[in-house]
Formats: C-alpha cells, structure tokens, sequence
C-alpha cells in the first residue's frame, strides 16, 4: 500500500504529541518494516519545518526534515497539482493539495487525522488508526 502522510502524522512523531503519537509512531514503524510505502508531498516539509521551529529550534526543524528526506518518498508539487487543487471542491487548499498530490502520485490513501477537508477526495483518506488496521501483521 501506498500512502501520502499528512504533517500532522508527521509531527506527531517528531514532537511527539501525546495521545496520537503512538498510532503515528506505528505507521512509521509500518513502513520501515515495508508493510507500506509512506511518501511525504514536498510542499508539506516547509510548514514541517515552521511548526517544529516554532515550538523549538532550527537546528531541531532540519533534522525534522532530513529525518522524513532520509525516510520516505518525496512527492512532488507540479503545476498540474496546483491547478486541479485550485479547482477543488474543499475550502482548504493545503488539504486539496494533498488530494492533487496523491492522485497524480497514483496512491492508495492519504493518512491524516484531519479528514474534514478531505471529504470530497478521490482518495480515500484514513486515519493512522484505520490505516494500521488494513495492514498485515508484522512479523514477530
């Protein structure tokens, strides 16, 4: 399964947010253990970034993003993205974006715990907690 991580799965795990780091962790686990393919849209590493600066450092931030660049696949923003997020039917255009992103990318679901501005998406979009549970066992 192929799957486009939201930011706040991500910072989940960076910033360790309690009470969902633990679902998020084990996403993170799931593709490290090749169980998935996790990929990141590039437009998310800079708000990534941001936020991670904002509640520590720089110096904590980039490591944030070089964690996710040595990680997962990165997702690329092309124009044709942008303008069929531009065209969408959500009233957030960061959540349209990642729609764009993963069905140009050809992905399976988006993984979020945000999917209000997701209704409308072509893809489906999962929560970790719904996306571990579609997943095989990992091996003991």
């Amino acid at each position: 399964m192929n799957v486009l991580l939201d930011v706040n799965v991500l910072l989940d795990v960076l910033l360790n947010r309690s009470p969902w780091n633990a679902p998020a962790f084990e996403v993170w686990d799931a593709h490290r253990g090749s169980r998935l393919t996790a990929h990141v849209a590039a437009f998310t590493l800079p708000t990534l970034f941001y936020i991670v600066r904002r509640q520590n450092d720089a110096a904590k931030a980039i490591a944030a993003v070089r964690a996710c660049l040595a990680t997962f696949e990165i997702v690329p923003l092309h124009r044709s993205a942008v303008e069929r997020a531009a065209q969408g039917a959500g009233t957030d255009f960061e959540d349209d974006l990642q729609i764009a992103c993963a069905v140009e990318s050809g992905l399976d679901a988006i993984v979020t715990r945000d999917s209000a501005g997701s209704l409308h998406s072509a893809v489906p979009v999962l929560s970790p907690a719904e996306l571990l549970a579609r997943l095989p066992r990992a091996p003991s």
